[in-house]
C-alpha cells in the first residue's frame, strides 16, 4: 500500500493498494495565516478594546464546554484521576482548583469521556489548558462574565501565538504554551499590565525549559 500526505499529517492525497489508486485528492494551495500581528502587546489591547459580542458566542461555549468535562472529570473516575487527587491533597484555595479541573478535563477526555471540547491550535488538551484554568479562576473569584470573556481572549491569543513557530508534529509539547497562555490570562483577570503579563510568560517558559 502507498500513501500520499502533503501539508499536514492529516490531508491524504493519494491511496493506493497493489499500484492501483484508490483514492486520489487535488493539491490545494495551502492558507497561510500572517499572525505577526499577535504580538503580547497587541493581544492585550485587543483583548482591553474588543466588542464583547464579536466573541462571546466562541468564548461562551468555550466556557460551557470546557467546564462541563472538567466537572465529569472531578466526579467520576478516569484515568488515573490526576484533577481528583490534587484537589483533594489541600485546601480547595481558587488556585488548586484552576490547576485540578484542567487536569480532570484531560483525564476524562483522554480515558473515553466522550463529550465535546473547545480546542486550541488543533488540541483538545490544550483547549482545556488555556481556558479551564482562566475559567474556574474567575468564577471562584466572583469575577464577571465580560472579564473572564476578555481574559480567555488573551490566554487563547497568546496560545497561538506561542505556537507560531511550532510545526503540526513536533517534540514539542503544546501545552506548555497553553499553560503559558492560561497564566497569561489570568495575570490578566488580575489587572496586570502588559509588560507583568509578559514576564509571567517569559518566566512559565524559562522554568518549563
Amino acid at each position: 500500500s502507498y500513501v500520499r500526505i502533503v501539508d499536514d499529517h492529516t490531508k491524504i492525497i493519494s491511496i493506493k493498494k497493489n499500484d492501483v489508486e484508490i483514492y486520489s485528492q487535488e493539491v490545494e494551495k495551502k492558507i497561510v495565516v500572517d499572525k505577526t500581528l499577535l504580538t503580547i502587546e497587541n493581544i492585550v489591547e485587543f483583548a482591553n478594546t474588543l466588542n464583547i459580542d464579536d466573541v462571546a458566542p466562541t468564548l461562551n461555549r468555550q466556557v460551557e464546554y470546557n467546564l462541563a468535562i472538567a466537572t465529569e472529570g472531578i466526579n467520576n473516575n478516569y484515568g488515573a484521576n490526576i484533577g481528583k487527587i490534587y484537589l483533594s491533597a489541600g485546601a480547595p484555595t481558587p488556585e488548586r482548583k484552576a490547576k485540578a479541573y484542567a487536569a480532570a478535563g484531560s483525564d476524562a477526555r483522554m480515558n473515553g469521556c466522550e463529550m465535546p471540547v473547545i480546542i486550541n491550535s488543533g488540541s483538545g488538551n490544550q483547549g482545556l489548558t488555556c481556558s479551564v484554568p482562566v475559567i474556574v479562576y474567575a468564577k471562584e473569584n466572583n469575577r464577571s462574565n465580560e472579564d473572564m470573556l476578555r481574559a480567555l481572549a488573551v490566554s487563547n491569543l497568546v496560545t497561538i501565538r506561542l505556537k507560531t513557530g511550532i510545526g503540526t508534529l513536533s517534540a514539542y509539547c503544546g501545552v506548555v504554551s497553553a499553560g503559558a497562555g492560561a497564566v497569561a490570562g489570568i495575570s490578566y483577570l488580575e489587572g496586570k499590565s502588559y509588560e507583568e503579563i509578559a514576564h509571567v510568560i517569559i518566566n512559565c517558559l524559562a522554568i518549563d525549559s
